[in-house]
């Protein structure tokens, strides 16, 4: 009964904002023909088959390398990024040295204790830290702890005449000042990584608050603009289209670029926050 009573206020809401922002969204009924298939560009790592990377990490796959628009397959949604997975390094277990060539990958921690190490020059791993591997530094990491150390991981290409930074650059998202507490009306935003500390084609890698019994605005994209969110922690609503679904942590949407399909996230709880992993390529802003 609870929770036809929550999921009635939850449509009521949709209602009462979609009316408010009638005149940005496609108020055309739903139709399967002409909007987007939304299950196919949402997707979970626990779907996916596990491989070893860097000698004893492994990696499943969340979204992957495809079409923005009309994916061949679930998640395969990526046009710029290479990739976003899932990654886990055993407790005792360490990576071999890897260089990167042509790529650079960025690593958020969800849980566990380790260290990555460049030179001579270390850093500690640990939940909440995010931190960028440029292109030709060798590197490696070690599981410290007892337990798994988990962590999403995003490859992005280095365009043509990229300067990679010099070091790995680490960041803390529990120490990470908010830019804003109130972006899109709800999302108390922190600004993780952006060009200014070595990204190649991304233009942001953040995350989002989101504090109970709150939405964020919906709003489209266009061709160009290559959006992911992942829930890191809580259990997100994502509204996509004119269609919600639930989004646990460990599972990623991005929006279809189409002009027409809204996104937006609802926080449901009455006491708890969602915690959100934000990643974009706005080749629709950097082309203009």
């Amino acid at each position: 009964m609870l929770k036809k009573i929550i999921f009635l206020c939850l449509f009521y809401l949709i209602a009462v904002v979609s009316v408010a922002v009638s005149q940005t969204l496609d108020g055309a009924p739903y139709d399967p023909e002409k909007d987007a298939h939304i299950d196919m560009f949402l997707a979970t790592w626990k779907d996916s088959m596990p491989r070893h990377t860097h000698g004893s990490l492994i990696e499943r796959d969340i979204l992957t390398q495809g079409n923005q628009l009309n994916p061949p397959r679930k998640g395969a949604t990526l046009e710029y990024v290479k990739k976003f997975a899932h990654a886990t390094l055993f407790a005792g277990n360490s990576t071999i040295p890897v260089t990167l060539k042509g790529e650079q990958e960025i690593f958020y921690v969800i849980s566990g204790k380790g260290v990555v190490q460049w030179g001579d020059k270390t850093a500690e791993l640990r939940e909440d830290i995010c931190f960028l591997v440029p292109e030709n530094l060798e590197f490696t990491m070690k599981n410290t702890g007892d337990e798994p150390l988990t962590m999403y991981l995003i490859c992005e290409p280095v365009p043509d005449g990229f300067t990679p930074v010099a070091d790995i650059g680490v960041r803390d998202n529990k120490s990470v000042p908010f830019g804003t507490l109130n972006g899109h009306w709800s999302y108390q935003e922190k600004d993780l990584l952006l060009k200014q500390h070595g990204l190649g084609i991304l233009h942001a890698v953040i995350t989002l608050t989101l504090d109970p019994m709150t939405i964020g605005h919906p709003h489209v994209h266009v061709k160009g603009c290559e959006e992911v969110w992942t829930t890191i922690r809580g259990d997100n609503i994502a509204w996509l289209g004119k269609e919600i679904r639930h989004q646990p942590p460990g599972t990623a949407y991005m929006i279809p670029p189409d002009g027409k399909t809204n996104h937006s996230n609802i926080n449901q709880s009455k006491t708890d926050q969602v915690l959100m992993l934000y990643f974009s390529v706005r080749a629709d802003i950097t082309q203009q």
